[in-house]
């Protein structure tokens, strides 16, 4: 049976944490919860792998914008949502936590991040973007992990000190850092600062010059300069992520309060 890549019509409204619009060929994927502000929960951590496959195999897609809904990017958790007790229940997390992060970079157009707000839930998502805007109000902090007393295996690990430097990432993770915008553009996380309200018209602004591109031109160019993070975290998500499941499992104290993995 010949197999046919994913329609836009197919997937629009697929997804409970995503609300999706195209126009020419500029997807706007502007991450909710029902109707609201994005909450991170084991429904999201499952749903975004998909997403993201359906995308990159669409090839009506010529340039991708991520955003969030309302005030914050991701700055919720519904940890109670999460089953981390046995191996079976984290090789699930295992299975889901890889493809959600190599699905986003097998998308082979470029992805544009407009974080709209606080993004202290797995903010290495939109970091990993091609072009990343951040409003001014925009806040970055790895909330769920090490100061939660869980091991931030799931990307984090990998993507922050590539991204920030070893140094800076290492205390960032550890730490629980918050980094303001302009903080997080001087680090090299992000390339623009604006007003709130400027956010997505410069990020639409970007979009149509980038869907301008030849087709190949916007393709090769984001399988070109995702390679070596792909690389990176083909080496270390796994590790990674056996280590986050191994300490949690080992009965690591939590505090409670944002205690999950990715």
């Amino acid at each position: 049976m010949k197999r046919t890549a994913a329609s836009f019509a197919d997937y629009q409204q697929g997804y409970n944490n995503a609300a999706l619009s195209r126009d020419n060929g500029i997807l706007v994927v502007k991450l909710q919860t029902g109707g609201g502000e994005f909450v991170w929960s084991a429904e999201a951590h499952e749903e975004l792998g998909f997403l993201f496959a359906d995308i990159s195999t669409d090839r009506d897609n010529k340039v991708v914008v991520l955003t969030g809904t309302g005030t914050n990017f991701c700055a919720q958790i519904n940890a109670a949502s999460f089953k981390l007790s046995t191996p079976q229940e984290w090789d699930l997390t295992f299975h889901e936590g890889r493809r959600l992060l190599m699905n986003l970079l097998s998308i082979e157009v470029p992805v544009i991040a407009a974080i709209n707000g606080p993004a202290r839930i797995h903010p290495e998502i939109p970091v990993l973007s091609d072009i990343v805007l951040a409003s001014e109000t925009a806040i970055f902090q790895d909330a769920p992990h090490f100061m939660s007393g869980i091991v931030p295996g799931d990307g984090a690990h990998v993507v922050w000190p590539h991204i920030i430097g070893p140094n800076r990432g290492r205390y960032f993770l550890i730490t629980g850092q918050e980094l303001s915008a302009g903080q997080a553009q001087e680090y090299g996380a992000v390339n623009e600062v604006l007003a709130p309200e400027l956010l997505m018209d410069r990020a639409m602004e970007l979009a149509t010059y980038i869907a301008a591109m030849p087709e190949l031109t916007r393709r090769y160019t984001r399988v070109a300069l995702t390679q070596r993070i792909k690389r990176l975290l083909e080496e270390g998500l796994s590790v990674g992520l056996a280590l986050e499941a191994l300490a949690a499992i080992s009965g690591v104290p939590r505090d409670g309060r944002l205690g999950e993995a990715q």
